[in-house]
């Protein structure tokens, strides 16, 4: 699967997505839905709550394993996507159209921080 150009990625492997108010909307990426396998439970972090870059803030558990949803940025949680729990293998259906969270980096610099899409890319093909 291709990925979005108009997004940074983390290492933890994680997107976001620059909004024009600033804000970033958060979500996992292909690889990391696709390495987790069917999703079955999404525990997502609290509005109003400050988080620092790479902390986890959220939780993922799939038939597989129970994995953390790491902060992209330093930043403060705005708002979490309420249907999520209800519907998780959405995120295994969709992964770059079904956000986890938004939030308001701490600094707007720290989002040009995270790697491309073409950076993305050749990070994961050098894990595997």
């Amino acid at each position: 699967m291709p990925y979005p150009e108009d997004r940074r990625y983390s290492r933890s492997h994680q997107w976001a997505l620059k909004n024009p108010d600033g804000s970033l909307t958060v979500g996992i990426t292909d690889f990391a839905q696709a390495q987790l396998g069917d999703i079955l439970f999404i525990q997502l972090p609290v509005p109003g709550q400050s988080v620092a870059a790479n902390e986890p803030c959220a939780v993922v558990e799939s038939v597989k394993s129970a994995s953390d949803v790491q902060a992209p940025v330093a930043g403060t949680i705005l708002e979490v996507n309420s249907a999520l729990p209800d519907q998780p293998e959405q995120v295994n259906a969709s992964p770059h159209d079904h956000w986890f969270f938004k939030m308001r980096p701490t600094t707007l610099q720290d989002h040009e921080q995270l790697m491309s899409a073409a950076q993305y890319h050749l990070f994961i093909h050098q894990e595997t």
